[in-house]
């Protein structure tokens, strides 16, 4: 089935073949970008983000320009006509005839797909509240793919707020679709995964889950450690985030104990919790999957495009 003209709203849209087709795509842009640099002249990309964003909506504004195409939109609802309380249907359907392509950000759970429904060009979920993202989901698919050859046959662990990370949540449902994949879930009892997610993973992906408040136990064992920050954009007063937001701070006494060829991941933005003593280890790629997020943009929107 071909990925023209198609949405991407959650992670769930795509088949194991079409992740496999994007990431594919986007390791050959890696490898030779020279290639692809024309191949999207002529098309423009609309960028709504209703949130605030750094490497997400450059990221985007980057695949795009590298392609050959342009950029335009917002980086902030206060300066779209949101403010004047435009609705998100009457949005899209004029920006639609504006640009070939939308990716948005929307604080709340559902947008991008109200807006997929009124929409002609291709919409790109760019994170809706604590739901999904799928693309930083496609750009964790495409880091363990360079860096360790495979999506299978491994333990992953995710660490830090587990409750609202959208992050967390896209990728913990992807994974669950590859071969013997398992999963140990570390975080502060107020900050687990939501119920109706972790009964999702055992009675539909019949996943193995470890849920614990240690990581030193399991850092040993695992092949994957996704660190995550505590939001403090999450929560509805301070002081229980600031009683939490040390809960784990990763460092490079800590990792004497890890797998030699473990591989650490991190979505980004860090405050705390990975010390920057633990930068310069060969494991840590947090960095590396950052710059391949552009890569695997550029596939999915070349795909999305049919140019590709």
């Amino acid at each position: 089935m071909t990925l023209n003209n198609r949405h991407l709203v959650d992670p769930n849209d795509l088949t194991l073949d079409e992740l496999h087709q994007i990431i594919d795509l986007g390791l050959k842009m890696y490898e030779n970008p020279k290639a692809y640099r024309e191949i999207c002249k002529g098309k423009i990309l609309g960028t709504l983000f209703y949130e605030p964003s750094t490497r997400t909506r450059l990221s985007f504004e980057s695949a795009m320009l590298r392609l050959g195409g342009t950029v335009l939109g917002f980086s902030d609802a206060n300066t779209s006509s949101a403010k004047k309380g435009e609705s998100i249907a009457d949005t899209i359907r004029v920006l639609d005839d504006y640009a070939d392509i939308l990716v948005m950000r929307h604080p709340r759970e559902g947008a991008p797909r109200l807006a997929s429904e009124f929409s002609t060009v291709p919409i790109i979920n760019g994170g809706d509240g604590g739901h999904q993202h799928p693309t930083q989901t496609l750009t964790d698919l495409i880091t363990i793919q360079k860096y360790r050859g495979s999506i299978e046959n491994l333990k992953v662990a995710f660490c830090g707020d587990l409750l609202f990370g959208r992050t967390v949540h896209s990728l913990l449902k992807t994974l669950s679709r590859f071969p013997n994949i398992s999963f140990v879930l570390v975080s502060p009892p107020e900050l687990k995964i939501p119920y109706h997610l972790r009964d999702e993973l055992l009675q539909e992906y019949k996943v193995e889950i470890i849920e614990t408040s240690s990581l030193d136990e399991y850092l040993p064992e695992i092949d994957i450690l996704y660190m995550t920050r505590i939001q403090k954009e999450r929560f509805f007063n301070e002081e229980d985030y600031i009683k939490l937001k040390d809960s784990y701070i990763l460092n490079k006494d800590k990792l004497k104990k890890a797998k030699e060829d473990l591989l650490i991941l991190h979505p980004l933005p860090r405050v705390n919790e990975i010390s920057y003593d633990v930068d310069d280890d060969p494991r840590a790629k947090y960095f590396d999957q950052a710059k391949l997020g552009i890569y695997v943009r550029m596939a999915l929107m070349a795909l999305l495009l049919g140019v590709a």
